[in-house]
């Protein structure tokens, strides 16, 4: 086989000859001659001490040579991976010329007496949400807050946080929607690769301190120069009080641009630490009408954000900004207590609301003892985890509303049952994209097509895709195909009906509650305990979460670690609380697959026999 290896890396990279430096250049001249490809591996390994092996996944190959290139000086340029096809998607009207703020800000003039935003006993019109996104917005060019740098936002569902986000769009400072749980190792990637230089937080969270946690990042990225804190003492940047209408000063003018960055969203995979994605408010905004269509959201809905409104199944699945974008009501809540949202659907007659397989257990669980008038409750849309089809059957049987189920990700495909849909297709599947220009394919593992029916990975693009991930060049060349596909990293079958079915994951993840965590992110700090020699993660059935942490050691002497160590070490060392694990195993030996390669799905069918044998997951803390 003879080919130019290095340049068809660098131009699938997007780099030009004038892009790379003299260095990188010079590793690219090594493909300017026709070589063997074992001659260019091994020369690869002679003059630069890199490993590849150019007959593995081309996936591996390019992962490992993006790495050559250099990452640019000074502040970044927010240049957005570029979609295949975005002018065809413009064309045909697809991709429109206006921006999510603007578009949700329109219902300020056309119903403003409508309610907005709920929140507790605070009521918020569309009239009120306007002069609030204005008015912040205003104050934060005030305080030097402007584009392109993002601007992380760590925030529970509140008015702020929806007059944030809108009003930092509007500013065209793409916000960076991060979960409140996340703590010092995850942000400091994320602060990593976006420079941003203003985060707000939360003034008081229980069990942590995001002031405590800040204080270290501005001490590790001197570009974190704004902090803005929800109720803090700080009247100038305290959150709330920017967020107040009262003090709205002059409008600010609009700054962004509807093929810019609306904002920034998180994935975690196989890799670990969290990736960045931009999206645009041309493909977020497509994103959010094509999923309104196909949930029946209009000006009538009451949608309940129960679950976090960073992730876009609640955000724009088509959630928070689906639902103001058609002139609805949004209820924001949380999901701590499975009552209160039962008495919220009642109490504000909701329409619409979105949870995971595990938080509709806990509301069917109480639902067989206790009375709630959920009349008004039309659609209930699942996903975050496939749910099985027994807890499917026992929602048709008990709420009074359609079951929809949702399968999508951060980077692109939405994939809904219709609500029409015949109760099989409801009961079994994950339905089928909700833009009909988005392409999928189910390919085996040299990326061919398997024939119909046949379980496969499954690759996505569309006007609902991303182009890669920004500022990690390695991570989309591994992520996405030469063609623009993106390799969801799941298992699944096309249906002759034209729906899937998600079979299962390639990646090494533990689903917990819709909360992804990496398995060897994990054992790789479990193995930095002096008396770990060696640990192995596997999911563990759950009957809340679905899936929970199983952790698998091997001690190095005759004191193993106890759980309480394990936690203890993982979260001094900054993870967030929903990855540690829930129970601990000490073996002697790890399952292996060959040599030194161990075999996750023997770890993975002793967690479940843990379930089966009736030795339920711990969920203390104890030894």
């Amino acid at each position: 086989m003879r080919i130019d290896v290095l340049s068809d890396v660098l131009l699938h990279l997007g780099v030009t000859p004038e892009e790379v430096t003299p260095d990188a250049r010079l590793r690219a001249d090594l493909a300017l001659s026709s070589v063997e490809t074992t001659e260019l591996e091994l020369e690869l390994e002679r003059r630069f001490g890199i490993r590849v092996d150019l007959w593995d996944a081309r996936d591996y190959a390019l992962g490992e040579l993006a790495a050559l290139i250099p990452e640019p000086q000074g502040r970044p340029v927010l240049d957005i991976p570029r979609v295949q096809g975005a002018e065809l998607y413009r064309e045909l009207g697809l991709w429109r010329p206006e921006t999510l703020d603007a578009v949700i800000l329109r219902q300020a003039a056309a119903r403003p007496g409508a309610v907005a935003l709920v929140q507790g006993d605070r009521r918020i019109t569309y009239g009120e949400l306007a002069a609030r996104v204005d008015g912040c917005a205003a104050r934060l060019r005030a305080l030097g807050v402007t584009g392109p740098d993002p601007f992380v936002v760590q925030l529970p569902n509140s008015i702020e946080y929806v007059v944030l986000v809108l009003a930092l769009m509007r500013l065209g400072v793409p916000p960076v929607l991060t979960l409140p749980t996340l703590r010092e190792y995850e942000l400091d990637r994320i602060f990593e690769l976006t420079r941003a230089t203003a985060i707000a937080v939360p003034g008081r969270q229980r069990r942590s301190s995001h002031l405590a946690m800040v204080a270290g990042l501005r001490e590790r990225h001197p570009d974190l120069t704004t902090v803005l804190v929800a109720g803090g003492d700080d009247p100038e940047y305290d959150l709330v009080r920017l967020c107040d209408p009262d003090l709205a000063p002059d409008m600010a003018a609009p700054g962004s641009e509807p093929s810019g960055p609306a904002l920034m969203l998180l994935s975690s995979g196989t890799t670990g630490p969290p990736k960045v994605m931009a999206r645009t408010h041309e493909d977020y905004g497509y994103v959010v009408r094509a999923t309104s269509e196909v949930a029946g959201v209009s000006a009538d809905t009451v949608y309940l954000a129960v679950l976090p409104a960073t992730h876009t199944f609640v955000l724009a699945y088509p959630g928070v900004l689906g639902t103001l974008s058609a002139g609805g009501t949004v209820v924001l809540a949380s999901a701590e207590d499975p009552r209160s949202a039962l008495e919220l659907i009642q109490r504000e007659r909701v329409t619409h609301t979105a949870a995971v397989p595990g938080l509709v257990r806990q509301w069917l669980g109480v639902l067989r003892t206790e009375h709630y008038d959920l009349s008004g409750l039309k659609v209930l849309q699942v996903g975050g985890a496939r749910i099985d089809p027994d807890l499917a059957e026992q929602v048709v049987e008990l709420l009074p509303c359609t079951l929809q189920q949702v399968y999508g990700m951060s980077e692109g495909l939405a994939n809904f049952t219709r609500l029409d849909d015949p109760a099989p297709a409801v009961l079994t599947t994950q339905g089928r994209p909700a833009s009909p220009y988005d392409e999928i394919r189910i390919v085996d593992d040299d990326e061919q097509p398997v024939p119909p029916g046949e379980v496969g990975q499954l690759l996505t693009r569309g006007p609902s895709t991303i182009g890669g991930y920004y500022r990690d060049q390695a991570a989309t060349a591994r992520a996405f195909t030469r063609e623009g596909f993106y390799r969801t990293g799941d298992l699944a079958r096309l249906l002759p009906d034209g729906n899937l079915q998600i079979a299962g994951r390639i990646k090494n993840l533990v689903n917990r509650g819709g909360e992804k965590v990496c398995a060897e992110e994990l054992e790789e700090f479990v193995r930095q305990m002096p008396q770990v020699a060696a640990a192995g993660v596997a999911p563990m059935p759950h009957p809340v979460y679905g899936e929970t942490v199983c952790l698998f050691v091997v001690a190095t002497g005759a004191e193993p670690p106890g759980l309480v160590d394990v936690r203890r070490h993982l979260t001094s060392s900054g993870l967030a609380g929903y990855k540690l694990p829930e129970r601990l195993e000490v073996l002697d030996a790890l399952p292996e697959i060959g040599v030194g390669k161990l075999d996750r799905t023997a770890l993975r069918e002793r967690a479940r026999s843990l379930v089966a044998a009736g030795e339920s997951p711990r969920s203390s803390t104890g030894r």
